[in-house]
């Protein structure tokens, strides 16, 4: 039935400001659709996954809260010391949930959680 993650979308208050964030960290380039409304998408592709910033709107899309995505990496500790003296701030972790298995999440500077695994 489900085959592989296609897209991730994020809700924030200035999508375009977090696209080129993540654009920047990550070396990849910025893709942005203005609507007939004025209002912006934006999005990056990771690994093959598009990651897309939607605007937040209370009403519409942030009720109930959104999962947390885990990027694998392939050592949590040096890429959450990237991510912090890039911007973000701690949230979890890290933690070991399984022997060499390890976890941690951060929140970017516009407020999205973001979760790393790896060893």
């Amino acid at each position: 039935m489900f085959k592989s993650v296609t897209t991730v979308m994020t809700f924030a208050l200035d999508p375009a400001a977090s696209a080129r964030w993540w654009g920047e960290f990550l070396g990849v380039p910025v893709t942005t659709d203005v609507s007939d409304t004025g209002s912006v998408y934006a999005w990056v592709e990771i690994a093959g996954v598009e990651v897309g910033f939607h605007p937040a709107d209370d009403a519409l899309n942030r009720r109930g809260g959104s999962p947390v995505v885990y990027w694998g990496v392939d050592d949590v500790d040096h890429v959450r010391e990237r991510l912090l003296a890039a911007g973000c701030t701690h949230h979890r972790g890290p933690l070991t949930i399984a022997p060499g298995r390890r976890i941690a999440q951060l929140r970017d500077p516009f407020g999205t959680v973001v979760g790393i695994e790896g060893p």
